[in-house]
């Protein structure tokens, strides 16, 4: 079954983390992803650029309306995600609770309602 790991961290503290932080956090992310890969579970994955990059769309009224970044103010921030193929929840927790975000972040796991 696929599941979505959505990957949630508050970017103003990501914005502080000093250049060795951020090495070190990428390279944590290189050898999970890895290890997903090496597991026969990644189905895909990508890092999102900031929300203030983002653009919202809703209709109201009939008509469309844009909204710069995201739709809710939130502490934290949906930053990326990886797509996983899995035999079932407990293991798309195992590799959630994996994630180098997990321990300062939230992990969203949904399994993808396949058409």
């Amino acid at each position: 079954m696929k599941y979505l790991l959505m990957i949630y961290t508050n970017e103003a503290a990501e914005a502080t983390m000093t250049e060795a932080d951020a090495q070190a956090e990428m390279a944590a992310y290189g050898a999970y992803a890895g290890a997903m890969a090496e597991a026969g579970v990644m189905v895909g994955g990508e890092r999102l650029r900031p929300t203030g990059d983002a653009t919202s769309v809703r209709i109201r009224g009939g008509k469309t309306e844009l909204l710069n970044g995201p739709y809710a103010d939130t502490r934290e921030q949906l930053g990326g995600y990886f797509m996983i193929d899995v035999p079932d929840l407990d293991a798309a927790l195992h590799w959630a609770a994996r994630c180098p975000s997990a321990p300062h972040g939230t992990i969203e796991v949904r399994p993808v309602w396949e058409m």
